[in-house]
């Protein structure tokens, strides 16, 4: 399956300092007419994969579009000269938009990913049964299972259907993350699959938000 993705990036006057999710807050203030950039319509969340991320890409900020969120990027991407983030006002002097067609699916080579940002696959329910398993693998494998489903939630939202098994590994470390005062396990590290995915694409919870955020490493074909 072929996707259209388009990377927006902005520079300005000064470094972007605050957390991401107040770039997020920005544009879905701004734009509250566009579902995609807040994913809430009259104040219900949208379960749904996200067509618009925010990311922090090499300290600099980028946003995300997918299929039906680009239009929505090429709509506002004039209409903002300046971002206030918290008590701070960034002048933009300078902007780019990418567009990119890209492959997405059950490939049949081996595609090696790294986490830009935090992997978050654990829900309170399956924290609780991660936290029982007591050795390592029993985890991992925990962990690989759950990969899987997000591959396949991603694949859905996106209107594809996986035509086979998708195999998959891990290798990641614990780590921990905060939101709203919360904290909860996260990980870092990469993954092996046969499955390909764009880069900056997110995967697992909060990826509106820049978690779980992948970068290509290297693709390996099997004999």
């Amino acid at each position: 399956m072929k996707l259209k993705t388009l990377e927006m990036t902005f520079k300005s006057t000064k470094e972007f300092k605050e957390n991401i999710l107040c770039t997020r807050g920005f544009f879905a203030t701004k734009f509250n007419e566009y579902v995609q950039l807040h994913n809430h319509i009259t104040d219900k969340l949208v379960y749904s994969y996200p067509t618009i991320q925010y990311k922090v890409v090499k300290n600099e900020p980028l946003i995300l579009g997918i299929n039906e969120g680009i239009d929505v990027l090429k709509e506002i991407f004039d209409d903002f000269d300046t971002i206030r983030l918290g008590e701070t006002k960034y002048e933009i002097i300078e902007r780019s938009m990418t567009i990119k067609k890209q492959e997405f699916g059950l490939s049949d080579r081996i595609h090696f990913y790294e986490f830009l940002t935090p992997w978050l696959p654990l829900n309170q329910e399956n924290h609780e049964k991660f936290m029982q398993i007591k050795s390592r693998d029993g985890q991992k494998e925990m962990l690989r299972r759950i990969l899987t489903g997000n591959l396949l939630s991603m694949s859905k939202g996106l209107g594809y259907t996986v035509p086979d098994n998708i195999k998959c590994d891990i290798d990641v470390q614990v780590t921990k993350s905060e939101y709203k005062d919360v904290k909860f396990l996260s990980f870092y590290g990469g993954f092996m699959a046969n499955f390909c995915i764009p880069n900056y694409m997110g995967i697992g919870k909060s990826p509106a938000m820049g978690r779980g955020t992948v970068q290509k490493i290297r693709v390996y074909r099997e004999n």
